[in-house]
């Protein structure tokens, strides 16, 4: 009964040996399968990766984008606007740059809160490149030029053909 039992027990070990194998392959066959998943079905691709398939721009209107930029007084730096509205058409890339300034005589952290007008063109404005996405380091005196990529959807409401994009610059504490 015992050498039964042995060859019993050899058998099992190997099949679960092969098993673990099998489930080590397939544990690396399956980020590429998720890669080939995805891109068929267009399931969890970011904005950027649905921007690139995007040819569709609605040349027969356009949405003129007023741009703010302020800053609380006690915060050390400037924030300037590009000069003058931009006009955009839906689906249409458009990149524009804020100006940033320290004014202070010591490093600065600051980040970028941003705000629309009316609050109901948020849901279309599609940011792809912000400097409101982190935080930003200044150097002392440092003057530098931030870029923001967006898209108004193509399915902003033909009745919204003013959409202001606001940012208000604060001062973060330095870490450390």
């Amino acid at each position: 009964m015992r050498p039964e039992l042995a060859r019993a027990n050899r058998r099992l070990l190997g099949r679960l040996l092969l098993l673990s194998l099998a489930m080590f392959g397939l544990g690396f066959a399956l980020i590429p399968l998720y890669d080939v998943i995805c891109d068929l079905t267009g399931l969890n691709r970011g904005e950027v990766q649905a921007l690139a398939r995007n040819t569709q721009v609605d040349a027969s209107r356009t949405v003129t984008v007023e741009l703010v930029a302020s800053v609380p007084d006690t915060v050390p730096l400037r924030l300037i606007a590009p000069n003058g509205p931009v006009r955009a058409h839906p689906g249409e890339l458009v990149q524009i740059e804020y100006e940033v300034e320290n004014l202070a005589g010591r490093p600065v952290v600051g980040q970028a809160v941003p705000s629309y007008g009316p609050a109901a063109a948020a849901e279309y404005f599609k940011k792809i490149e912000c400097f409101c996405f982190r935080e930003q380091r200044f150097a002392p005196g440092e003057r530098r030029r931030l870029p923001v990529l967006f898209v108004l959807d193509r399915t902003i409401p033909r009745d919204l053909t003013v959409v202001t994009l606001s940012y208000t610059l604060f001062e973060r504490p330095a870490p450390g």
